[in-house]
């Protein structure tokens, strides 16, 4: 790895930095002594011996100087060496993982997301920095990671209904489709699933960046629960699928957007029926518990594997793409958890593997005693 130019001029004036402090300082040591030492050794001799000739007093001064000289020389140029060489190994330990930061970064700014700089093993700020710099480098790779498949799955997902409005189009036309009531319909039917997805993605966005308006009101999250019941038992009932509201013991109530968290039951619900095979069956239990709201929907079909979890409310995610009965747009438990945290709340999913059921678990912050 080829240091940059930037890291040679680090070093050097870390280097000539570290040399200052010792030669200032020997510099100064030197002149204090060779000032001050002198007419103190002079005073002791005085006091010593008595007074003594101007010729012997000259000769001790002399001696006293020279000696203290030399031993200044040695010991600042040994003082020096030893300084400079400490200084260079200091200059390079703090420049080399700085060199390589700047290495790193240049390499992420090209586009190599995947670039990571070395951790040292010291326990110091340099390591905190490189252990930092590296936490960053993985986000970002993630986040590109996560745009790359959202546009892959999102040309998926438009790919089919701009087919249809693309086949009907050519054949009306060119004469081979008659422009009855079906044709119409399928047309409806492929822009309706057009602006839906449109929709929701505006709606995921919105409130992942804190944008969604909510109408706070108190709301019985029991009530509301027998309401989104009924509106899908005609749908639950076509499929074969049994679906119950069990009977709540304790009041729950919780502030919220009545018609938000109705669409996040509605979309738990739906999930839950695309993948509960006929003779099925859903129930939905509503409790307080512990200053929260709890409202599990738990069914006994085709349950998640368990690598799959983690991933279920990433937006288009299909666990078994396979399997899609309904027209959803993919990201409806995206929607209903970005609704869910802009409530304070959060939903979980749980399964004990394939084939054996899932559960879904919406949490809310209970509402507080009426003011």
């Amino acid at each position: 790895m080829t240091a940059p130019t930037g890291g040679r001029r680090l070093v050097r004036r870390l280097f000539l930095g570290q040399v200052s402090i010792v030669v200032i300082g020997a510099a100064t040591l030197g002149i204090v002594a060779l000032l001050v030492a002198p007419p103190i050794f002079n005073d002791h001799v005085r006091r010593a011996v008595g007074p003594v000739s101007d010729v012997v007093a000259h000769h001790l001064d002399e001696a006293f100087t020279e000696t203290l000289r030399l031993a200044l020389v040695i010991g600042v140029g040994v003082s020096a060496l030893a300084g400079a060489g400490v200084a260079w190994w200091l200059a390079r330990r703090v420049a080399r993982p700085i060199e390589e930061l700047s290495l790193t970064a240049h390499a992420l700014a090209s586009g190599r997301l995947d670039a990571r700089t070395s951790e040292p093993t010291a326990d110091d700020e340099i390591t905190d920095l490189a252990v930092a710099f590296n936490a960053m480098a993985e986000a970002l790779d993630a986040t590109e990671r996560t745009r790359q498949r959202l546009l892959s799955d999102l040309a998926h997902e438009l790919r089919t209904p701009l087919a249809t409005l693309e086949a009907y189009h050519e054949g009306l036309v060119d004469g081979v489709v008659e422009p009855g009531a079906d044709t119409w319909a399928t047309l409806q039917d492929a822009t309706a699933r057009l602006q839906r997805l449109v929709e929701d993605l505006a709606l995921v966005s919105r409130t992942e960046e804190g944008r969604l308006d909510l109408e706070m009101a108190t709301v019985d999250v029991a009530a509301l629960a027998t309401g989104v019941v009924e509106s899908l038992a005609r749908q639950a009932g076509e499929h074969g699928v049994a679906l119950a509201v069990a009977p709540v013991s304790a009041p729950a109530q919780v502030r919220g957007d009545r018609d938000r968290l109705a669409q996040v039951l509605s979309n738990l619900l739906a999930n839950a029926l695309a993948h509960t095979p006929s003779e099925g069956r859903i129930d939905v239990v509503v409790r307080s518990r512990g200053g929260e709201v709890e409202v599990e929907v738990h069914d006994d079909g085709s349950g998640i594997a368990p690598e799959h979890l983690a991933h279920l409310f990433d937006r288009f995610f299909r666990a078994d793409p396979a399997r899609r009965r309904g027209a959803g747009s993919g990201i409806g438990l995206t929607i209903s958890r970005a609704i869910a945290h802009a409530h304070g709340g959060e939903i979980e999913a749980a399964s004990p593997g394939p084939g054996r059921g899932a559960t879904f678990t919406l949490r809310l912050p209970a509402a507080g005693p009426p003011g």
